[in-house]
């Protein structure tokens, strides 16, 4: 298993994120930026942004590109992998990214917010049928029937990967996009998926149409909840409990942005971002 070692690692790559890695770059740590949607869609859709301080009359794609100009000159470069779990072990922490494992002793979780509710059953059958990382779990239903929800065209590649090992691909897209590449063995399903159900065990697929029976469910989100993220990572009503130095209940590991809380702004995200940042420097520093 091919495996990196970095003194920082940030997980997603919105404000918050930007912000600890420029600072993590001017402090001079060995880091890596994660993520597969660069500077949050919800910024770079807004038609008008005018309460970010030096910036005024700007679109969010204007102010995305002064972002994106200013980590490219400081030589900070977007890894682009989606990532699956987050794991303590003996000096840090494993970044779990597919087949990939990344070592790092401190993680600054800036994933944003999910805002696609889990679907009713979900978080039951997580690890019972449940699935989040078809390359991780796929193996484990070779040659079985499985449905797939896919909330992004990135997700396509799990589905052909499963395709590869699986009898059957039951495919549910919840987004808008070409589908006529697929294997032969994925079926599309346009029915909207309302419920997970089985009996201890992931085994249906309840829709506005009907049951659909499977062996196992998988999903593919851009942004995987907290605490499905990070096993047991504190959380209230979905927001990370950090304290003022942007640190979680575990050790070596801080939270910056969206995903600790409102207000959903963005000043607020690239303010705690450095903070973050700089609270996993002087850990780093003082190991404490």
């Amino acid at each position: 298993m091919n495996q990196e070692s970095y003194e920082m690692a940030i997980i997603g790559c919105g404000p918050a994120g930007l912000s600890a890695a420029l600072n993590a770059q001017v402090r001079k740590k060995k880091f890596i930026l994660l993520g597969t949607n660069f500077c949050a869609p919800k910024m770079h859709t807004s038609p008008w942004i005018d309460n970010y301080l030096g910036e005024f009359h700007l679109t969010g794609k204007e102010l995305r590109e002064k972002f994106l100009r200013h980590v490219q000159d400081m030589g900070i470069r977007v890894e682009q992998k989606r990532v699956d779990a987050v794991y303590p072990v003996e000096k840090g922490y494993a970044v779990q990214c597919g087949s990939e494992d990344i070592s790092a002793r401190t993680v600054i979780v800036a994933i944003g917010i999910d805002y696609a509710k889990a679907l009713k059953g979900e978080e039951e059958y997580v690890g019972k049928g449940v699935s989040y990382c078809a390359t991780c779990d796929g193996p484990l239903f070779r040659k079985k029937t499985v449905a797939m929800l896919v909330y992004s065209k990135d997700g396509l590649d799990e589905v052909k990967y499963l395709s590869e090992i699986c009898q059957e691909v039951l495919l549910f897209p919840m987004f808008q996009g070409d589908l006529s590449s697929l294997p032969q063995n994925v079926i599309v399903n346009h029915a909207k998926p309302v419920e997970i159900g089985g009996n201890g065990f992931a085994d249906r697929i309840v829709t506005d149409q009907g049951v659909v029976l499977v062996d196992g469910v998988f999903l593919f989100r851009e942004v995987v909840s907290p605490g499905r993220l990070v096993p047991g990572l504190e959380a209230l009503d979905g927001a990370i409990q950090v304290n003022k130095n942007m640190e979680t209940n575990l050790p070596g590991l801080f939270a910056a942005g969206d995903c600790t809380g409102k207000p959903f702004q963005l000043a607020k995200a690239v303010g705690e971002g450095q903070v973050a940042a700089l609270s996993a420097v002087h850990y780093l520093d003082t190991g404490s």
